[in-house]
Formats: C-alpha cells, sequence, structure tokens
C-alpha cells in the first residue's frame, strides 16, 4: 500500500510539477490603426491634407476579407485582430471628380500578437478610362462531367459618359512561359508578351459605331447561347452582349443574334476558352493589335490575372495590375467579381472577391 502511495503522489507531482505556464500573450489581441489623407491642393509643394472621411477599407489577412470604414477624420481603429501578415486598401471618390478614386494601400504589414501597429497613410488620385473588366467566370457550373464551356467576361462603364468600343481588343495571356510569364514585358521595352487568344470588336478605334451606356455591364460570352439545355446547373447567356466568334473553326457556334468578336491569329482554330483557375485576360483599345512582338502597354484600358494559390508569383507587369484576384475550385459554379463595380485600383488582390454564382450583366 505505501508503494502504491508512494507512486500516485509521484506522478502527481510530475504531472503539475511539469506542466507548462500559459502564455501570457494571447493572440486575437493586436490593433491596426491609422489615419487616411489626401492632398487637396494642385500645388504639390503647398500640399492641403484632408481626411478620406467615410472611406472604405478593406482588410485582407489569411483569415479572410474584412470591410470596415474610417471615421469622419479619416482614422480607423480596428482591435482584436489576430497574428497576421494584412494589406490594406483605402479608397473614396474624390470629391470634385467621381471618375477619380482616391486610393491609400498599405501592403504585407506583419502584425505580432500583441502589437499595436499605427500609421497615417497619404492617398494618390487614380484616373479611369471608366471601361473596366468586372465579372469572369471561368470555373464551370457545378457537375462531374467537366463542363465549362459556359464561360463569359464581362465589361463595365463606371464613367458618366458614353464610350465607345469600336477597335478595342480581348486577349487571353497565357504564353511566354519560358519567359518571365504571361503578361510580363519581356524585353523591357514597354510591350506586354503572351498573347495567346485575340478577339477584336469590329471597327477601328476612334470610331462611333459600338457604345457602351455609362453605368452598362456588357456580357462578351465564349458561346452566347442556353448552356442548361446542355446541363441544368449552367447558365442562359443567350441574350449576352457579344459572342467571341471564331471564323477559323469549323465547329464553333454563332448565334446570328449576337454580335461577334472576330478572332484575329488564323493559327488559332477553337473556342476562345480561358483557364479554369489560372489566367491573364487583358482589354486595349486595339491602337496595337501585332500581338507578335508584345501588345504597347500604353494602350491597355484593363487587366486582371487571376490564381487559385495566393502564394502564386504575379506576372502579369505591374503598369497594368499590381495584383491578382483569387480564383474559385473548378467546377464550383463560382465567378470572380470587382468588390465594387468599375472600382479599378490597379490591385487587384484588394478589388477582386468570389462570388457565389456568375451574376452576368449585372452586379451581385
Amino acid at each position: 500500500m505505501k508503494t502504491k502511495a508512494f507512486i500516485s503522489i509521484f506522478l502527481l507531482i510530475a504531472l503539475f510539477g511539469c506542466e507548462e505556464k500559459p502564455p501570457t500573450m494571447h493572440d486575437g489581441n493586436a490593433v491596426i490603426s491609422f489615419t487616411a489623407l489626401y492632398n487637396s491642393s494642385a500645388d504639390s509643394l503647398n500640399p492641403a491634407y484632408l481626411p478620406l472621411s467615410n472611406a472604405k477599407v478593406i482588410l485582407s489577412s489569411e483569415y479572410g476579407i474584412q470591410i470596415k470604414a474610417t471615421d469622419i477624420n479619416g482614422l480607423l481603429y480596428c482591435p482584436g485582430l489576430p497574428a497576421s501578415d494584412y494589406n490594406i486598401s483605402v479608397r473614396m471618390p474624390h470629391p470634385d471628380d467621381p471618375n477619380i478614386l482616391l486610393i491609400a494601400n498599405l501592403k504585407n504589414i506583419t502584425v505580432s500578437p500583441g502589437m499595436d501597429f499605427s500609421d497615417t497613410v497619404y492617398a494618390k488620385p487614380i484616373s479611369s478610362s471608366g471601361i473596366s473588366i468586372n465579372e469572369i467566370y471561368a470555373s464551370g457550373p457545378l457537375n462531374n462531367i467537366f463542363f465549362f464551356y459556359d464561360q463569359y467576361i464581362e465589361i463595365y462603364n463606371s464613367s458618366d459618359s458614353v464610350k465607345y468600343l469600336d477597335g478595342f481588343i480581348v486577349m487571353r495571356v497565357s504564353g511566354n512561359s519560358d519567359g518571365m510569364g504571361p503578361g510580363a514585358d519581356e524585353g523591357a521595352d514597354g510591350d506586354m508578351d503572351g498573347v495567346t487568344y485575340i478577339f477584336k470588336f469590329p471597327g477601328s478605334p476612334g470610331e462611333k459605331s459600338h457604345p457602351i451606356q455609362p453605368g452598362q455591364f456588357m456580357v462578351l460570352a465564349s458561346d452566347a447561347v442556353n448552356h442548361k439545355n446542355s446541363l441544368a446547373s449552367s447558365i442562359d447567356l443567350s441574350q449576352s452582349d457579344w459572342e467571341f466568334y471564331n471564323q477559323y473553326s469549323t465547329t464553333d457556334i454563332d448565334n446570328p443574334n449576337v454580335s461577334n468578336l472576330i478572332n484575329l491569329r488564323s493559327d488559332r482554330t477553337v473556342d476562345f476558352l480561358i483557364n479554369l483557375v489560372s489566367d491573364v485576360i487583358v482589354v486595349a483599345s486595339g491602337a496595337d493589335t501585332s500581338w507578335t512582338d508584345g501588345i504597347d502597354i500604353s494602350t491597355i484600358i484593363d487587366g486582371v490575372e487571376y490564381q487559385s494559390n495566393p502564394a502564386s508569383v504575379q506576372t502579369l507587369d505591374d503598369r497594368i495590375d499590381r495584383g491578382f484576384a483569387l480564383s474559385p475550385p473548378r467546377y464550383g459554379g463560382q465567378a470572380m467579381q470587382r468588390r465594387e463595380p468599375g472600382e479599378d485600383t490597379n490591385d487587384s488582390s484588394l478589388d477582386w472577391e468570389i462570388i457565389p454564382a456568375p451574376t452576368p450583366g449585372k452586379q451581385k
């Protein structure tokens, strides 16, 4: 009995004596705070800073996205955050010109447990042509038969005036894999390299036959048909605005009621299709269509790279975009869309989000 009692006491001492002490610093108690300002003066030598009042804030980390807003003084105070690397975007329409966004970004801010991060950020004005890629549906609907032919790209006119798409080109950029990658400026000559598909709106740049109205969403379908007839979980694209039609293909579908975008590469004889989880889509004015030596970056209207892995390396030139959108999984019926229609800060990692289902011709 004494031996058993001694063993029991020994085990208790070992158990409680070797117990680790609880940590003194708990995760989830970090703080991020900052004040966002912009220069309201046209004179850069004599700035007059005003707060970005009630500006939208996107806080992104490995734990997801949080949408917040600054107060009237341009201040955001965000306590109770877990340790992580954060990307922060602050954005507000310019009070004097709604076509100009005031943008302030903080990228790769490492916040440790209990850390109190504080800063002042200064917004820069970003002007837009008004035309941007607004939604990309690439992944395919819910199915197990590998159906993904209901893809489309949506563009949007965020300006307050009519724009014209005559001569515009829409490209899939997935080549140049032996160099710096799709969409890179391989020779540092001001061109975007890696164009694999290039389709064109009828007409020439400067003509005014193909308008897109202020606030209009325009759907460019790979095949403008009711895909529900092939798969119930798919979508109806028979009322699309435009259809990618490859005149060099003997099998490509042509809906006579939908206007055609025409293929500029005779060596491509299949549908305009994009990768389900990783690709680069670019829209340009059409002033340069010589894809063999790269498309002049100065002619590019908008470009979006999307990747399934957040740790992927961006290849699209920074002058076109400074990040990439995260894509949904294959055959999940989800799409990618700008958080706000036409709101393009040239950083797709913050501008875009995954939405539960495609919304051709409208915002979710």
